[in-house]
């Protein structure tokens, strides 16, 4: 059998295209991870047709999302996560419920015949819960706003809002699959390995982080070259335990190996080591991969309806959701409104969900183009209804250590 090597053009091409379109879009002020899923649509089968979905590249771009979740687990400072206090955790947790019943809503309006609908509806709440607030930090930085008491309360409850989504995300995969597995799942048994994963993975994660720091201080400062090998396996075995031993989904296996790993003292060194493997290669694949995945639908009035529908709702679910929290937590209205804002933008967790969705058969293919159009309104439309809400205001207090 001849070998086919056209997979080597096909990484060039992903390569260079995500790295000119990301470039194109960081001038724009927009995160250069829209750059890459602009690079998918326009040259795969959507537009241009250059590039297609392959095995290699599905593959890769799964390492790539595991990568991304063991990198954020990384630098997810669980200190700071039990020290965000009450506002950070009242935003985050309606501003997770609110998206999820919106996004149900929609999904109800505009999908109840599919005998799938209410996981499919479930899981496009559960895309609406995510929240990516790289593009607010740069905006608040901008107007010498970061270091405020909205500045902190969105930092935290992102942070927390990040857990719950993939809380969400660990529960909506465990019941999903085909429709006689799902009909036939015992809800209990489910929950039950869910609870099991993440027991056995806070023991494990103690024993780890032990095992490790003494590895650690045995090799000294100087000679922590082979660490991140070891980090890199344990990353490896918790995704494929996740998935295959528990029913959860491997990026949880993955985000969980991070949070053990960051708390080592090899952590800093360990962040410096993923990064230009994850920046290079393996991040630019998985999101080119989503632009990929969007194949030529027939654009109907219903469909641009239901793309509309979304939109409004992934803004007004957190307007409404984070800017109740925030006003529970004795917050202004204009305060609880630039919470509520500085929430809306979407980024790489919404599309993670949105594409194990797929993977599991229950994000049906013609969600996903809107899906895609919701990542980058989000990301185009945050900073500038920030900046709206804080104009004509008076520099905040800034917050006290």
């Amino acid at each position: 059998m001849q070998f086919d090597y056209h997979y080597l053009l096909d990484l060039a091409i992903i390569l260079l295209t995500t790295k000119i379109f990301g470039l194109i879009t960081r001038r724009l002020h927009m995160p250069q991870v829209v750059g890459a899923l602009i690079a998918g649509i326009v040259f795969g089968p959507l537009l241009l047709n250059v590039l297609t979905q392959t095995v290699f590249i599905k593959q890769l771009s799964e390492l790539g999302v595991i990568m991304i979740m063991f990198t954020a687990g990384l630098s997810t400072n669980l200190n700071e996560l039990r020290q965000t206090g009450k506002a950070g955790l009242v935003v985050a947790l309606i501003g997770v419920v609110v998206p999820l019943a919106g996004g149900m809503g929609v999904g109800f309006i505009f999908n109840h015949d599919s005998p799938k609908a209410l996981m499919e509806n479930i899981f496009l709440g559960t895309v609406l819960t995510a929240t990516s607030v790289s593009i607010t930090v740069e905006t608040l930085k901008e107007m010498g706003k970061l270091n405020t008491k909205v500045g902190s309360t969105i930092l935290a409850a992102a942070l927390i809002d990040d857990v719950l989504g993939l809380i969400c995300l660990t529960v909506v995969s465990s019941f999903s699959g085909d429709a006689a597995a799902a009909a036939n799942a015992n809800v209990v048994i489910v929950l039950l390995k869910i609870l099991a994963f993440f027991v056995l993975a806070i023991g494990f994660g103690f024993i780890a982080i032990k095992g490790l720091n003494w590895y650690a201080v045995k090799l000294g400062r100087s000679n922590l070259q082979r660490f991140h090998l070891f980090a890199f396996i344990i990353c490896l075995l918790m995704a494929f335990a996740a998935e295959h031993f528990f029913g959860v989904a491997d990026i949880i296996g993955a985000f969980a190996a991070g949070l053990i790993i960051g708390n080592t003292l090899g952590a800093p060194y360990m962040e410096q080591r993923f990064h230009p493997l994850s920046y290079l290669l393996l991040t630019p694949v998985f999101f080119a991969s989503l632009g990929l995945s969007i194949q030529r639908t027939t654009m109907n009035l219903q469909l641009i309806l239901f793309t509309v529908a979304l939109l409004a709702m992934a803004v007004l679910s957190k307007l409404v959701g984070c800017g109740v929290g925030a006003k529970l937590c004795g917050m202004t209205k204009k305060e609880s409104i630039q919470v509520g804002f500085g929430m809306v933008c979407r980024g790489e967790v919404a599309l993670i969900v949105a594409n194990k969705g797929m993977a599991a058969g229950v994000v049906p293919p013609e969600f996903f183009g809107p899906i895609i159009v919701l990542v980058v309104f989000c990301s185009v439309v945050t900073p500038i209804l920030l900046k709206m809400s804080f104009k004509g205001a008076e520099t905040l207090p800034e917050v006290r250590e």
